[in-house]
């Protein structure tokens, strides 16, 4: 786990070291463990090594072919990189390190860009030919690892974050209006745009390679991999399942053990993190687990309930850990958020700063994490999502359906009105096409209400899930600490992509009972937060966790914001984003913005989200566009 930079002037000019060293200095939290920059003529790379395989020089990066040709940047983890090594070996290849990045290079010089479909894990490289002047980028199937590349006249610059690319002097930093919409629409991007003109993020499942040698060079991208969630030809029974997840997801787990450092696991007490500690705590006896609490002091509503320290405690004793816990409340978050602006760089996904905490509280102690990321997304946890949208007249009303769910932020009615100072510069955006588009790719027929669901949650995989990774990436990495996800091992997601819906599912049928009867409208139990998904994964979990545990209703990982923004964190909401000298009315309308902040102080709405969003543009516009 790393940090990667470059940058090449296609116009022939050599680069500099300086150069180098600020894009290298600028991710030095990704890599506290070495430091390696190599350039040559108009091409330069950079890293920052985090060492976890191979902790010896060995394994330093840039790392050079065994020829001399390729000169690789990685930034990761190939969990199946013993077998690779194995084939490897076998055809000739020799090796000086016991790392994966050895691995990882000498497979992609021997089966090219086919290589990335064997790697059972989660990385981002430049590898760069200095034969044919060839540069290649990668990304992994799921995007757990990040990767931006910006072309910019005759610069081309990519990194694994975005303060790398913008330490290049000169480089024009401009936010982009369009994404802003975007954002403000989905709490969250979907296409590749970031708030940056110019700057992209390698979408997940791609490749891209630029020849230097051409006058006039151009990035193509290669889409390698999607998701493909759909129903089985034939389905096999319900306990041939089950044995089979069972098998799948302890060899997941245990295949994410491997490092040579100290290695721990989050653990709320929810069903994911939870099982995943069980499996890691039996090869690994009194393994560290990490926790993060809410003072519930003023908590109300739904909110009582978002403090996880005791389910997690019985947990850890039911699993012998060694347990460590940490307790947020309001003030918090103000005091988090410049840092965290300026590590997560733009807004994503949902309030971030417990998760910051978490990683903190993690680093203390070990320096790689299991994360229960992924368990959601591939076996259906939000029902209450997916059931909106599960009885469609074809895919233009599923569209409709489901877009108007996502809608996380405001009313669409309400964004011309909050974007009215750039209105000119958005108004051409049509955020229905943008949710449409992510669905390009997904060939899948619209006959059943299981087809539906499994729209949805390829969807979801790739927007949702997509920035829950980039979010823990970044936090993850601003303590130096590698974040794993094991429900995203390339077996498991496979065998989760053709599971049938009815075993993920509790209620479909009810669901679809209710659709039939206009009657009894869409506002009922199965549209409320319940334990109706993740039914097959229940099952098998009940081997490892209590059975409380198991068949829990699903709570996501948030503080109680939307009570300390009605009380201890009014005044910071109202001094941070209705103050006069509030930079977001640069582009949001202040008497819009005001009327929406105080729906929800005075408790007439839950505008929670929304306003943890403007915090969020307003800490990005101090941290980048000063």
């Amino acid at each position: 786990m790393c940090g990667l930079a470059g940058y090449i002037n296609v116009g022939g000019a050599p680069v500099e070291q300086g150069v180098l060293q600020a894009m290298a200095s600028a991710i030095a939290h990704r890599g506290p463990d070495g430091e390696g920059i190599w350039r040559e003529g108009n091409v330069g790379l950079a890293h920052r090594r985090l060492a976890v395989i191979d902790l010896s020089d060995a394994a330093s990066q840039p790392m050079h072919s065994a020829d001399d040709r390729y000169v690789l940047v990685f930034n990761g983890m190939i969990y199946n990189f013993r077998e690779l090594r194995g084939e490897l070996q076998a055809l000739g290849y020799v090796f000086h390190s016991r790392t994966d990045s050895e691995v990882l290079l000498n497979s992609v010089i021997h089966w090219g860009p086919q290589a990335l479909s064997r790697f059972n894990g989660m990385f981002a490289f430049a590898l760069w030919d200095r034969q044919t002047r060839q540069l290649l980028l990668a990304r992994d199937r799921y995007g757990i690892k990040p990767l931006y590349y910006c072309r910019q006249g005759r610069l081309l610059a990519f990194a694994s974050e975005q303060k790398a690319v913008l330490a290049i002097p000169n480089l024009a930093r401009r936010l982009d209006k369009k994404a802003l919409l975007e954002y403000f629409t989905f709490q969250n991007l979907f296409t590749d745009s970031t708030f940056f003109e110019g700057v992209s993020v390698l979408p997940p499942g791609h490749y891209a390679s630029v020849d230097v040698s051409s006058s006039d060079p151009e990035l193509e991208l290669v889409r390698y991999w999607d998701f493909h969630f759909r129903e089985p030809v034939r389905e096999a029974s319900r306990a041939e399942y089950r044995e089979e997840l069972d098998r799948l997801f302890r060899q997941a787990v245990n295949r994410q053990l491997v490092s040579d450092v100290a290695l721990g696991s989050y653990l709320s007490g929810g069903i994911d993190s939870s099982s995943i500690t069980a499996v890691a705590a039996h090869n690994r006896p009194n393994i560290d687990t990490f926790t993060c609490g809410f003072d519930l002091a003023s908590a109300s509503g739904m909110e009582i309930a978002f403090d996880e320290r005791e389910a997690a405690r019985c947990i850890a004793d039911f699993l012998h850990t060694t347990h460590h816990e940490t307790v947020l409340n309001s003030g918090d978050m103000e005091r988090a958020l410049p840092t965290l602006a300026h590590h997560l760089e733009e807004p994503r996904v949902g309030q971030s700063y417990p998760n910051f905490y978490a990683a903190q509280l993690a680093s203390r102690h070990v320096k790689v994490v299991l994360s229960g990321a992924g368990g959601d997304e591939m076996f259906g946890g939000y029902p209450w999502r997916y059931y909106r949208a599960a009885v469609s007249d074809g895919f233009e009303h599923y569209i409709d359906q489901y877009y108007g769910f996502w809608h996380r932020l405001i009313p669409n009615v309400e964004v011309a009105k909050l974007f009215a100072p750039i209105w000119p510069d958005v108004d051409d955006v049509w955020t229905r096409d943008i949710f449409r588009d992510v669905f390009d790719f997904h060939e899948n027929k619209l006959e059943t209400a299981e087809d539906y669901i499994n729209h949805s949650l390829y969807f979801e995989a790739k927007t949702f899930l997509h920035g829950l990774l980039v979010v823990e990436d970044k936090i993850s990495m601003a303590h130096g600490l590698e974040s794993r996800v094991p429900f995203l091992d390339n077996d498991l997601v496979d065998f989760a992509m053709k599971c049938p819906v009815s075993l993920k599912l509790n209620n479909l049928q009810g669901v679809i009972r209710t659709n039939e009867n206009e009657m009894l409208g869409r506002k009922g139990k199965y549209f409320q937060k319940s334990a109706d998904g993740k039914q097959i994964l229940r099952d098998v979990m009940e081997r490892y966790v209590p059975r409380s545990t198991a068949n829990a209703v699903k709570q996501g990982f948030s503080a109680p914001d939307a009570s300390w923004f009605k009380g201890e964190s009014i005044d910071f909401v109202r001094r941070s984003i209705l103050s006069d000298n509030a930079r977001i009315h640069e582009y949001l309308d202040r008497a819009t913005t005001t009327r929406l902040v105080e729906e929800h102080t005075k408790g007439a709405t839950n505008r929670r989200l929304f306003i943890w969003s403007l915090l969020s543009f307003e800490a990005f516009l101090a941290e980048y566009l000063p």
